[in-house]
């Protein structure tokens, strides 16, 4: 049987038995937050289960495609060097919704199974549920003796939760398993060890093909397990390894599902692919490439034609993982440096077309998606191996190569020199080269060995850690899919030279973040830049067909301008005019162009030790973050203002150069920025050949002079090592001159135009503090005087020594410390004090430990319910809390209340 004629038997067998054949539900899933993609048949029925909707179909069969690359169902680094795992597989199933359960479901399955398909009955093997202590869970002895119509005992056997009690996630619909299991080895090999030594053992020739789980719980959020309201049947075939068995191979790559897509790959490779290579096999790492492509594009396109487009972020992430990951072995084993696995898309279209035909019909699209991305990609794994070659080539010895990025390569030579002169390739390089440019951890081993370094696999690991962490707290942003408005791929800034210009929307998509709702637009000319280097993307309008459309950013993502705005044109289709805030752009290139000034400044000031670890340059300010190890004193920071003042008063004009090769651009004496993503050829901005040259992609003054004037106002820490100046030019510099010349008049006003202002303030500032010290005497004897009064109130309540009392104090802190000074005089103390603070009011709880200890009281659970009779809330310790309000005339019947608690 062909691979098309098992999976119509599957379904044409279940329609004999009543079952509604439905579609298979998209692999992207929409609708449920806690799934990113279908990784079991029964997702598109959860809702049937938990008996939250309606029963349309009592019995119902289909093949679901499903992808397990994340969260708990993740097999992806087991794909392709395994012969049984796989990222998109087709799950056949059959279910019942509340009608037939463990009985019908055992019989069809081992019908079907031997009498349909006519598997060899002594090569399988079933397993049940043995039951578990903690869930209060019993065997499942319903199933063992229904399996004993077909199955002798001895191949009837026993597994525990993590095998037999199938669950969907940490919550959800869940139940005892059984599974049945078929033994693919020869003859020879059975005869030796008992295949039911082998079930659940991981061995590639005795596996799982099918799984009948019997619904009958919901796992909820607290671990618990609460009956469902009704029975239910949910089993699940993997289809490739069904195949596989009933074809009689050892390999699900053997059969028809994924022969002719690797006989495609092997032939545009020009590599035999071997079956039957094993680890250390010198054509192991090319079989097991040909297996990671002929399963990944799966997928890849089929996502894609779900609507589910790679990105940056959540399930696009995992996409643009998946892909990745198949374009590393195709790059490492196959010798593909150009893009490939665009081109097995026709034929997976073709394969599926009458089954799944989403994907036909998309065709040229998923197929132009994947190109792009490999494209993307290809590019970047090319800058990892250079970075990997100056790693390495610099401990033997050799030139550095000018590639991209060559400021930032070249400092691995001091970031990593204690490893390097080890031979050793620090985790944190290993994990850039990973999370930045593709590398899989094993490519980097295998380089490192080829020319005796080590890796250190630990430092990676932690790196990974942090990123894993990181991933986990960046879900706040849903991106929806692109939606092409019109053709054409290219994008064409015309930032340099035009403010303003013709164009059309090639493609839009909607974004929610925090709540917040914005389009994203990509036009195919813009004079809109995007955000890069520090310096902020720009603002302005989309003026078409009697309309503007606001566009409030521009950001760029993998080189694609995308351009933001709060609503979308009414007619995208539309010939628009794009223009740019001239303003915000103005003030922009002001401040861009004087970071370069103040760079060059800081170099002469304090050395040419400072390069740039940072930059943000917008409209109104320019932030500037560079190495060098303490604080600026204000002669050095008067220096450097002066120098960048001078500069801007010779009105240098610009000098622009486009498209220079980078070797001869970095000849020239260029600063390279660390952290900038340079090309083969980039774009060299110079303020005076003698002072300032730097490579730089942002939008500049074209003479100095427009900068007007420069005014350091603040400079700081960022890091060990690293400083930070914030600057202002032009009219926020000329606005702030202003407003310090303003407030030195008012100053001096105010204290009736003193000759020496600065000995003025200190007086004052010196008779200040001994008032205040006046008064905080002041306050602290009302306090103490308040302490006895408010002891001799206290009433012995059962043992415990109870004050309430609203009291006239100043601040918090004076309320505090008379709470602390009766805790030290009195015993078994249970206070509440009310007092109000400028019109508001407050309540404090202390209590004495004995009180926490032995009598279980907490004074912040205490002072929360006190506190709703002053419309507030409010915590703390156990032993001391406080609370706020808005309500000050609840104050007496908090107190009131407060007895209650003895």
């Amino acid at each position: 049987m062909t691979a098309k004629e098992i999976r119509q038997a599957f379904l044409d067998f279940f329609a004999s038995k009543g079952h509604q054949i439905v579609p298979s539900a998209p692999i992207v899933v929409k609708n449920d937050p806690t799934l990113m993609f279908t990784n079991a048949g029964m997702n598109q029925f959860k809702d049937l289960f938990l008996g939250e909707a309606p029963i349309k179909y009592p019995r119902v069969a289909d093949t679901q495609r499903c992808l397990r690359v994340s969260g708990k169902h993740n097999d992806l680094e087991e794909v392709g060097i395994d012969t049984y795992h796989h990222t998109m597989f087709e799950m056949l199933g059959n279910w019942s919704f509340g009608d037939y359960f463990k009985k019908e479901a055992i019989e069809w399955s081992w019908e079907l199974l031997t009498e349909v398909y006519k598997l060899d009955k002594e090569r399988l093997y079933v397993t049940i549920f043995e039951g578990d202590e903690k869930e209060g869970l019993a065997k499942d002895q319903e199933a063992y003796d229904l399996w004993l119509q077909f199955v002798p005992k001895e191949r009837i056997l026993t597994g525990n939760k993590k095998d037999n009690f199938w669950e969907m996630g940490e919550t959800g619909p869940c139940g005892p398993c059984s599974e049945i299991h078929f033994d693919s080895r020869s003859n020879e090999e059975r005869a030796k060890v008992d295949g039911a030594t082998l079930v659940n053992a991981d061995d590639p020739q005795v596996i799982e093909i099918w799984n009948n789980v019997f619904m009958e719980f919901n796992r909820l959020k607290d671990g618990s397990l609460k009956k469902l309201p009704a029975q239910h049947v949910d089993t699940g075939m993997g289809f490739e390894r069904l195949v596989r068995v009933i074809q009689g191979k050892t390999s699900n790559y053997d059969s028809d599902v994924f022969t002719p897509m690797i006989d495609f790959i092997s032939k545009s490779a020009g590599v035999a692919y071997n079956a039957d290579a094993q680890p250390g096999d010198q054509d192991w790492g090319q079989a097991v490439a040909m297996r990671v492509m002929a399963d990944h594009i799966r997928a890849i396109a089929f996502a894609i034609a779900d609507g589910q487009l790679p990105s940056n972020n959540k399930a696009g992430y995992v996409i643009r993982r998946i892909l990745r990951r198949a374009i590393r072995y195709a790059y490492q084993y196959l010798g593909f440096k150009e893009p490939f696995m665009n081109k097995l898309v026709p034929l997976l279209a073709e394969q599926f077309k009458g089954v799944f035909d989403e994907l036909i019909a998309q065709q040229d699209f998923v197929q132009k998606v994947i190109l792009e991305e490999e494209n993307a990609f290809l590019r970047t794994l090319a800058q990892g191996v250079s970075r990997f070659q100056v790693y390495t080539t610099l401990e033997r010895g050799f030139t550095v190569r000018q590639e991209e990025d060559s400021w930032e390569m070249m400092t691995y030579q001091t970031r990593y020199e204690k490893e390097r002169s080890q031979k050793l390739i620090a985790g944190k390089f290993a994990f850039e080269l990973s999370d930045t440019f593709g590398f899989p951890i094993d490519l980097t081993e295998l380089m490192a060995r080829e020319i005796g370094f080590t890796v250190d696999i630990k430092g990676f690991e932690a790196e990974l850690e942090k990123q894993k962490t990181r991933s986990r707290a960046a879900t706040a942003i849903d991106t929806e899919d692109w939606v092409v408005v019109s053709e054409g791929e290219e994008v064409e800034f015309l930032g340099y030279d035009d403010w303003e210009a013709k164009a059309k929307i090639l493609k839009y998509r909607k974004v929610k973040a925090k709540g917040k709702e914005q389009y994203q637009l990509v036009l195919d000319r813009t004079p809109f830049y995007a955000e890069s280097g520090g310096q902020v993307g720009d603002s302005g309008v989309l003026i078409g067909e009697g309309e503007e459309v606001i566009i409030t950013d521009t950001k760029k993502e993998n080189g694609l301008i995308i351009h933001f705005t709060d609503a979308l044109p009414q007619n995208l289709e539309a010939d628009f005019i794009a223009k740019i805030n001239s303003i915000s752009r103005t003030l922009t290139e002001n401040n861009h162009s004087a970071t370069h000034l103040l760079h060059a400044a800081l170099k002469m000031v304090l050395g040419d030790h400072v390069n740039q670890k940072g930059s943000l340059v917008n409209a109104y300010q320019l932030r500037f973050d560079f190495s060098h190890f303490s604080k600026l004193t204000d002669e050095e920071i008067h220096q450097v203002e002066a120098i960048v003042n001078e500069k801007i008063r010779e009105n240098i004009a610009l000098k622009e150069e486009r498209n220079v090769p980078y070797q001869k651009a970095i000849e020239s004496g260029v600063t390279a920025l660390f952290g900038e993503k340079y090309g083969d050829f980039v774009r060299v901005i110079t303020f005076d050949d003698h002072y300032s040259k730097e490579l730089c992609g942002g939008t500049h003054v074209k003479a100095t002079g427009q900068i007007g004037y420069f005014k350091i106002v603040s400079e700081s820490a960022v890091a060990a090592g690293v400083r930070r100046i914030e600057a202002i030019t032009a009219i926020a510099a000329e606005q702030f001159i202003q407003e310090q010349n303003q407030l030195l008049a008012s100053l001096k006003e105010l204290l009736k135009n003193p000759k020496d202002l600065a000995k003025s303030v200190e007086a004052l500032l010196e008779e200040n503090n001994k008032l205040k010290k006046e008064v905080e005497k002041s306050v602290s004897e009302k306090a103490s005087a308040m302490k006895n009064a408010l002891k001799d109130k206290a009433q012995e309540i059962n043992g415990i020594q109870f004050i309430a009392e609203i009291v006239d104090l100043p601040h918090a802190d004076a309320v505090k410390n008379l709470a602390f000074q009766l805790k030290d005089v009195l015993d078994n103390l249970f206070l509440v004090i009310g007092a109000t603070f400028d019109g508001k009011p407050n309540l404090t709880v202390m209590l004495s430990d004995n009180l926490v200890k032995d009598k279980g009281l907490n004074a912040s659970n205490i002072v929360r319910e006190l506190a709703k009779e002053i419309q507030g809330g409010g915590g703390g310790q156990p032993f001391y809390a406080t609370a706020g309000g808005k309500n000050a005339d609840g104050l007496k019947s908090a107190l009131d209340k407060a007895k209650a608690y003895l």
